[in-house]
């Protein structure tokens, strides 16, 4: 027990520093009004929906920080600025830039590189367009459940310019229990996952040579299993048998959306569901988790089905 407990020490603190960093960080730009100046720039995008623009401003943040922007969120709610659909919809719409960050980082780096032009860059194209369709449904689902909110989270903030170091004592005071409670709930969350990993709970989705059904060679399983565990050593594995033909573009793409879609669960259970519930509480965070996941999931199947199409 000694050593999970380690173990999500060791996993958990340095993603508390980044969360105390960005929720205490944006905090102060709030409280300084450089937020309610920059909301400017992505208020186009928001003039498409019924949020207000105070989500404008965590979007903004959640190019550099997806936690911090949430932090927002949960701030703007708090306040009574937004209810509980705008914020699950402002998280939905906050989870988005992270796809830029991947690709930047990730995707453009490591995937094209390791799978090649046409497999890698179809694979880039999955994500571009899971993004799109996050978007669209947020922008969508606003039109329909929300009406046109005017709040603007910056009235509560003082008119009177303040210094930084007031801007620092009073990000501290609004945000020091909201960071407590966060912490708390992850620490809880993340050991939890642990624990369940630990006695073998994740194991059943390795029960995958079911994929054979899915017409692709027997070697394939290799990768694809592997990928369920870490997309990276999944990727790593297909991409030699890719340049030595030991297996088609098309089935390549077909392991990758079958991978995809049976690590995306166990990704979102391991990690961002004790992000989430942290930041939002159990209710809020459970359904955006797994909104968020299943549009994913579907986006990737909608793929497998045209790709099995081809294929046949």
């Amino acid at each position: 027990m000694f050593s999970i407990f380690m173990k999500v020490l060791d996993f958990a603190v340095p993603i508390l520093i980044m969360i105390f960093v960005g929720l205490f960080g944006t905090g102060i730009l709030i409280e300084l009004g450089f937020m309610q100046k920059f909301a400017g720039i992505v208020r186009p995008l928001f003039k498409y929906t019924n949020l207000p623009d105070t989500c404008a401003s965590a979007f903004l943040v959640a190019l550099g920080s997806t936690v911090a922007a949430n932090g927002m969120v949960v701030n703007f709610k708090e306040s009574g600025c937004i209810n509980e659909k705008e914020t699950m919809l402002c998280a939905l719409l906050n989870s988005t830039p992270a796809y830029v960050r991947e690709i930047i980082t990730y995707q453009i780096p490591i995937v094209l590189p390791a799978l090649g032009p046409i497999v890698g860059g179809f694979y880039v194209m999955v994500f571009i367009i899971t993004a799109i369709v996050k978007v669209g449904t947020v922008i969508l689902l606003s039109r329909i459940f929300l009406d046109k909110n005017d709040c603007v989270y910056s009235e509560n903030v003082s008119e009177k310019r303040v210094s930084l170091k007031d801007a620092i004592k009073k990000s501290l005071k609004r945000n020091r229990r909201l960071f407590t409670k966060i912490a708390v709930i992850y620490l809880s969350m993340t050991t939890l996952v642990f624990i369940l990993r630990e006695n073998g709970a994740f194991e059943i989705f390795n029960v995958l040579p079911l994929a054979e059904i899915f017409g692709i060679p027997s070697e394939s399983i290799v990768p694809l299993t592997s990928y369920v565990a870490s997309p990276i050593l999944g990727i790593s594995l297909l991409g030699p048998m890719i340049s030595n033909n030991g297996i088609s573009y098309i089935q390549a793409m077909i392991v990758l959306m079958l991978g995809s879609m049976f690590m995306l669960p166990i990704f979102s259970v391991r990690t961002l569901l004790p992000r989430y519930v942290s930041i939002f509480g159990p209710r809020i965070g459970v359904r955006i988790v797994a909104f968020s996941t299943g549009m994913s999931i579907l986006v990737r199947f909608c793929f497998l089905i045209i790709l099995l199409t081809i294929a046949s």
